[in-house]
């Protein structure tokens, strides 16, 4: 499968870090290969990275990037998550499978150019909800739910089970 990758936005530190980091967390464990933040927050940087140290996998991300720029450089699909796109059950078919992918996640309202620069505006769903759902619906049925359960090969992974906590460390 070719490289997803996640462009974020309107990130505003102060306000928006929690939910950033969720989205750059959901990106990396539902099988992205990074994620392009428009405001440079070195915060944000070491906390996705510190998550990849210790759960293993290839993530990258980098913050302070022009979002402009970005869409326009960007050699593949461009998908804009959106309440306002085309269902995401009419529109999965249409993603081409075979080019790389930037999804667009918006922090706060989208500037009308991403809308005309992307290939396809989906809609997640027709009500008010979180970003980082509509990521995660998306991603998951992109995949195909493969990536839920995927082993990074990381100092640290964690065992489902019905009840309790099981994390397995690896001793270097």
């Amino acid at each position: 499968m070719p490289n997803i990758w996640i462009l974020r936005i309107g990130h505003r530190p102060q306000r928006d870090k929690r939910v950033t980091t969720h989205v750059a967390l959901t990106s990396r464990a539902l099988g992205a290969s990074g994620i392009f933040v428009d405001t440079k927050d070195n915060v944000l940087e070491e906390n996705v990275n510190s998550v990849v140290d210790r759960f293993g996998g290839e993530f990258v991300i980098e913050t302070g990037v022009h979002w402009k720029k970005k869409l326009k450089s960007f050699d593949g699909e461009v998908v804009h998550l959106t309440m306002y796109g085309e269902r995401l059950d009419e529109a999965m078919p249409k993603i081409a499978g075979d080019r790389d992918l930037l999804i667009v996640v918006g922090a706060e309202k989208v500037p009308p150019e991403v809308y005309q620069a992307a290939d396809l505006n989906i809609s997640v769903g027709n009500q008010p909800h979180s970003e980082v759902a509509a990521l995660a619906i998306f991603l998951d049925r992109l995949t195909d739910g493969k990536n839920l359960y995927s082993d990074r090969d990381g100092q640290m992974t964690v065992i489902p089970n019905e009840r309790g906590k099981t994390v397995v460390e690896k001793h270097t």
